[in-house]
């Protein structure tokens, strides 16, 4: 998925406004020597469009690079940068790509104004990043943003700012949690997670229609949202190496409910008519917190003491997923209406490539 994913010219053309130094363990020092003799050369820079520097012993970027006012794409991965200061401000960049370097925080300028109009992809990915950085969330045209392999800790509650993001990696972290906010990114169609700490997705994620690919493998997943159903578009589904295989088990244990949720249940069970004065106050409030059980076989309802059970549902027609329910008895978990959908052999080898990848 890390690739050119900007818009481009043929190959051939591409390959005339192409300079490739990647992979000659260039230095600093002998790459601003090659550019700057490109820079003596009557309008040599202006022709080209492709810098290709990755894959070197680059600690730092020379200031001539600035001269090539035509630039559009960088790759600058694989070297040793520690910093990336604002040196392509007259750039009209479309691409960087600064993957597996030094990078941490204190890397970037404190904006990145000169190229947030024109910025469509940045693959940070493999550097030393402990949280998301602030500046990216200026660049209101990416539409691909790699951050794969850092230690970041938290997607920014602002991400809604990168309304163009098609395609958001960020797998390979310290992620806990994923705010309600993702659900903004409506022209996302890959979203990747991966190898995080994550135990739960907001209900917002069914907003992302266009959504192809989710990538959510290798984190602390016991459930998912109900609303990921909604997802019609997605081709894509890892789920493996998360805790809900293991929960993919027969139903908890349910408590001895209170006197509280007994009298609450008969109530609404044999619809018993009540007023005021006959019955204590706390139970009246109680009864408005009625749930009522999912089988749809049982009239039942719960408050307080209830069964959680996983049931496997049909997505896409591809994948058989784990969704979280809640039912009114243990007894409601055997019954026929469930077994029609999980004691299905034909849907075994798709559970297994969902769960297992």
């Amino acid at each position: 998925m890390e690739c050119y994913t900007s818009d481009s010219c043929d190959s051939d053309s591409r390959e005339q406004k192409t300079l490739d130094l990647s992979s000659k363990l260039l230095d600093s020092i002998n790459i601003s020597t090659e550019l700057n003799c490109i820079i003596d050369e009557k309008d040599c820079a202006e022709n080209y469009e492709i810098i290709l520097l990755y894959s070197n012993r680059i600690k730092a970027l020379p200031e001539s690079i600035n001269k090539f006012c035509n630039l559009k794409i960088l790759d600058v991965s694989n070297n040793r940068l520690a910093v990336l200061p604002d040196l392509l401000k007259n750039c009209p960049l479309t691409s960087l790509i600064a993957k597996h370097n030094q990078l941490t925080n204190e890397s970037f300028p404190k904006s990145f104004f000169s190229t947030r109009n024109t910025l469509r992809e940045l693959n940070l990915s493999g550097n030393q990043l402990n949280f998301f950085p602030e500046q990216v969330l200026d660049l209101n045209s990416l539409k691909y943003l790699y951050l794969g392999g850092n230690n970041i800790a938290n997607i920014p509650k602002d991400i809604w700012k990168l309304n163009s993001l098609q395609i958001l990696s960020i797998g390979g972290n310290q992620i806990v949690e994923v705010p309600e906010s993702v659900g903004a990114l409506t022209s996302l169609q890959a979203l990747v997670l991966s190898d995080n700490l994550i135990e739960q997705l907001p209900a917002s994620i069914a907003n992302l229609k266009q959504l192809r690919s989710l990538l959510i493998h290798k984190n602390k997943l016991k459930t998912l949202p109900p609303q990921i159903i909604k997802l019609k578009c997605l081709t894509e589904l890892s789920l493996r190496d998360n805790p809900l295989v293991v929960r993919f088990v027969k139903d908890m244990t349910l408590q001895t409910p209170s006197l509280l949720e007994l009298a609450g249940r008969t109530i609404k069970l044999y619809e018993i008519p009540i007023r005021a004065g006959e019955v204590p106050l706390t139970l009246i409030k109680y009864l408005e917190a009625a749930e009522h059980c999912v089988n749809p076989k049982c009239k039942g309802v719960f408050f307080d003491n209830r069964v959680e059970h996983i049931k496997f549902v049909d997505f896409c027609g591809k994948y058989r997923i784990p969704l979280l329910q809640y039912l009114c008895s243990s007894k409601c978990i055997t019954g026929s209406w469930e077994n029609r959908e999980v004691d299905n052999n034909a849907n075994t080898h798709m559970m297994r490539k969902v769960l297992l990848g």
